[in-house]
């Protein structure tokens, strides 16, 4: 109850902490939006007054108290997509009615309780979509960054043009971008590195004042920039049937991410969020960014790793964040108009390089050759198509692999309880876990990316359980996925964050070589808790089942030891 008091807006705790995560949060979005503004071809205060009234929205509205809501280049350069044949006001007017048709969509989803559909989303699809994503926010900004523009349309195609064409760079266009990414990958190196993108941008910026580079683009030659804030107006109502497809694509992006970001980050209670419920956060977001002239925003992975490291308590940091960003546009817009534009093209090309998950790749790549091939398709269509295309036809990709792969098998959890005569009893699997005792559980089914999201919503809750110990039978198994590491890593960090563990037992040969590639049977559990298979059916089981046993009584023998300690002193 009191976690749940301290994360609701309308009962503020730990209002330093979270004004403080607020701040930062704030100031390192100011640059993002107005980069990824820019990114959809957009006035860069469209990306302000989107975060301004969206992230406060999202964090009053979804269920996860820590995911910050704003602009990510997955969003940013699909709006640009879908809006290329738009110019100037017309393209404002667009770009904020897609926002609210993409929350509208998105509330939609959440009305009607659709999160449970992701799970028939592979990771493999999500991982070659976004790694897609990044590599095209990089290439896309290759223009700005050199100073030659190609004719090309295609952005793989335009990078090769301009390798080919260097007498053509515009040498103190580029001389500002590598000095804005050096200056930023000097100040990661800081403490000033949650800053660093901002302080890259001002002085890229600077250098082009101070050298007086007037050949240097500067956003006050490619947007006007207000120095007020702006008034609520209604989208363009006869756009909506013409920008629908478009809204859709869009509103399936951001919710993947989200989801994604929302799995990684649990509440102060401890419970993972409801993505149904932070489908609605996310469209409340998108309708109010709309209704000021913002454009879409989504979950972002980058911000909410930011938000969370700079001590936030709750909700209320992100609420801070938006309020932030409105005491910035209604100071500082002057300030705005002389960013120079190779600093901002930098800034993303950084971030692209950033976003590219490497770990989440390999293990993707190190789980068989069914996800490879599915993740480098996503990512050649992402590349070699527009993205929304690209994201329907990964979804359609999604759904083919999971009838390909888990058609006919059922994902069940039970419970085994070993009786004194040696037999074992196979009950149903309980609701919650005992505290210091041994819960050994069989897994049924395919351990593939619906298997896994499955099999975790049937995973006891750990609640107020102390010392849990759960002991994952998975004799049946004969492979596993990404997702399932995934699923693994979240449950054995709720068990450890109660003082517990998970150990697995009768690993055959084939899911240990999967365990090891991905050092989930190391860094994550441990070597000495991952049982392997033998030929005598329970054999590993009842190993497993004898050191949880012995790992109990050693912890409550140290904790008596412990507690006599503190009495005697």
């Amino acid at each position: 109850m009191t976690s749940q008091i301290s994360s609701a807006p309308g009962r503020p705790a730990g209002l330093v902490p979270d004004a403080i995560a607020g701040l930062t949060t704030g100031i390192a979005n100011i640059p993002d939006a107005m980069a990824s503004a820019i990114l959809a071809g957009a006035n860069p205060v469209q990306g302000l007054y989107a975060i301004m009234i969206g992230t406060p929205l999202a964090a009053a509205f979804g269920s996860s108290a820590f995911m910050n809501v704003s602009a990510t280049s997955a969003l940013a350069i699909t709006a640009g997509m879908a809006l290329s044949g738009y110019t100037g006001e017309a393209h404002a007017t667009a770009m904020a009615t897609l926002a609210v048709l993409t929350g509208l969509v998105m509330l939609l989803a959440g009305f009607a309780k659709l999160g449970k559909l992701l799970r028939f989303v592979s990771n493999s699809v999500v991982i070659g979509f976004l790694t897609g994503v990044s590599i095209n926010v990089i290439l896309s900004q290759v223009g700005d960054f050199t100073g030659y523009s190609s004719a090309y349309s295609n952005k793989v195609i335009k990078a090769v043009d301009t390798l080919l064409h260097p007498g053509s760079i515009d040498i103190p266009t580029l001389a500002i971008g590598l000095l804005t990414v050096a200056t930023i990958l000097l100040v990661d190196r800081t403490r000033l590195r949650n800053f660093s993108m901002l302080v890259g941008m001002a002085v890229g910026s600077a250098a082009v004042i101070a050298l007086g580079l007037t050949g240097v683009q500067q956003v006050n030659d490619v947007a006007i920039i207000p120095t007020s804030l702006p008034l609520p107006r209604l989208p363009d109502f006869s756009l909506f049937l013409r920008l629908l497809p478009d809204a859709i694509a869009l509103a399936i992006i951001a919710l993947i991410q989200g989801a994604g970001v929302s799995k990684a980050y649990p509440n102060p209670d401890g419970n993972y969020p409801n993505p149904s419920r932070d489908f609605t956060g996310q469209g409340a977001a998108n309708v109010g960014a709309g209704l000021l002239q913002g454009m879409p925003i989504g979950g972002s992975v980058s911000s909410t790793a930011l938000n969370i490291s700079s001590g936030a308590r709750s909700r209320w940091a992100n609420i801070f964040s938006g309020l932030v960003v409105v005491v910035a546009v209604l100071i500082f817009s002057p300030l705005v108009s002389m960013v120079a534009m190779p600093a901002m093209a930098a800034l993303l090309i950084v971030a692209g390089v950033q976003s590219i998950k490497r770990e989440r790749i390999a293990d993707v790549w190190d789980t068989g050759w069914p996800p490879r091939v599915v993740m480098l398709i996503t990512l050649l269509l992402t590349l070699a198509v527009p993205l929304q295309r690209a994201v329907f036809l990964g979804v359609l990709l999604s759904i083919l692999f999971h009838f390909f792969v888990t058609s006919g098998h059922e994902v069940r959890l039970t419970r085994l309880t070993p009786r004194a005569d040696g037999t074992i009893d196979e009950g149903p699997a309980p609701a919650e876990l005992p505290g210091n005792e041994v819960t050994v559980l069989q897994v049924y089914g395919n351990m593939t990316f619906a298997g896994a999201e499955t099999l975790e919503a049937l995973f006891p809750k750990v609640a107020a359980a102390e010392s849990p110990v759960v002991i994952l039978r998975m004799r049946a198994q004969e492979g596993i996925g990404s997702s399932f590491v995934s699923v693994l890593e979240r449950y054995s960090a709720q068990l450890h964050n109660h003082g517990g563990k998970l150990m697995i037992a009768g690993v055959n040969p084939k899911v240990k070589t999967q365990l090891d590639r991905t050092e989930t049977s190391n860094k994550l559990l441990g070597a000495e808790n991952v049982f392997i298979s033998a030929t005598t059916l329970g054999a590993s089981t009842r190993e497993a089942y004898q050191a949880a046993e012995r790992w109990l009584r050693e912890k409550a023998d140290s904790n008596r030891v412990a507690d006599a300690n503190k009495e005697t002193a």
